[in-house]
């Protein structure tokens, strides 16, 4: 992978990451689970972070009486790391469920599962990783389970922990928005220090606040 390629997926990110130039997702970076990436633009959440976005502009919101949230996928499916078991990303996706029904749960009854008037929700975890903070990765897998290797003497410096996102929003089969975005979460202490589910819980948070936030947006409208 090219050198740019490589900065630049752990670089971007919606919630801001200090030190890198763009937190735009660029093309290059998407993960192929969304399939049509082609009418996906950059917008501002409604919490101000830098998206890419796309809303069918004949969408009615209103017509939908509840919400199905799918469980969540890891797209690719990556393989665990010492630095990131199975029990972490485990735990990211099940947050993430649990976030989305809280929050997408305040404005519509969650549903058992697709049907009339019901909008569905379907989203991915399609990047994890971690990278020590001023030092450039040399290596990186992307998309999947994205893990920066370091050197042994840069064992004292704190590690960034990034995480990304697509989804698709469904009325029946036809798709109508989608949103790609990154966030950044707590940082690891040491090149160590294995990550945990509770270390992007506060990413995750805000990605499922401004999907309701961009509901109710949308409702008003």
């Amino acid at each position: 992978m090219k050198f740019a390629l490589m900065m630049s997926t752990l670089c971007i990110a919606s919630l801001g990451v200090v030190g890198c130039s763009s937190k735009q997702v660029e093309p290059d970076q998407y993960s192929g689970f969304l399939g049509d990436y082609s009418r996906l633009q950059a917008a501002k959440s409604p919490s101000g972070a830098e998206v890419m976005r796309w809303v069918d502009p004949s969408l009615k919101v209103n017509q939908f009486t509840s919400v199905y949230i799918e469980p969540t996928q890891l797209y690719p499916q990556p393989q665990p790391t010492v630095k990131i078991p199975q029990s972490t990303l485990s735990g990211i996706t099940h947050y993430y469920d649990q976030a989305l029904k809280r929050e997408l749960g305040k404005s519509l009854p969650l549903a058992a599962g697709p049907g009339p008037g019901v909008i569905v929700v379907r989203a991915a975890i399609t990047a994890v990783s971690s990278k020590t903070e001023g030092l450039k990765p040399y290596e990186i897998i992307p998309v999947a389970l994205v893990a920066a290797a370091v050197s042994t003497a840069s064992g004292i410096r704190d590690q960034e922990t990034t995480l990304a996102t697509e989804a698709v929003f469904l009325n029946g089969n036809t798709v109508v928005a989608q949103v790609v975005r990154k966030g950044t979460g707590k940082p690891l202490e040491n090149d160590t220090q294995v990550m945990k589910a509770d270390d992007v819980k506060a990413v995750i948070d805000g990605w499922a606040s401004d999907m309701h936030q961009s509901y109710l947006q949308l409702k008003s409208h």
